[in-house]
């Protein structure tokens, strides 16, 4: 089994959960959910959400997500998940609070190497 992660707000984790299915705002501007693999998701934060509050990441188990996952990338090098569709909810296996340090930058938290021992 594999793990992706996505990071959103709070709010709009939320608003999945009684809707049943996550849309994230790339979904219908960029026609994918961005995601990373564990070893990824630290460096899209500090760029793309340094300092901010409210997040939650979204530990998701690949097998279990219903739309295709591509792996790409702007150049040759790292590629990073992306899902072509809605998410469906079920496909969450673990929600965890995304909080910056007091610098500002965010860590990998470290219920997320529980979560990978498991699976």
């Amino acid at each position: 089994m594999k793990i992706i992660l996505h990071i959103t707000e709070r709010k709009q984790w939320e608003k999945a959960k009684l809707n049943g299915i996550y849309h994230s705002d790339t979904l219908g501007s960029q026609g994918f959910i961005h995601c990373s693999n564990p070893q990824q998701v630290v460096k899209v934060a500090n760029v793309l959400f340094h300092a901010r509050e409210g997040l939650v990441l979204l530990c998701i188990e690949t097998d279990k997500v219903r739309c295709e996952i591509r792996y790409e990338g702007i150049t040759e090098g790292e590629k990073y998940p992306h899902i072509y569709g809605p998410l469906n909810i079920d496909a969450v296996i673990t929600v965890l609070d995304f909080k910056p340090q007091r610098d500002g930058k965010f860590a990998l938290p470290k219920a997320i190497f529980n979560i990978e021992d498991r699976h």
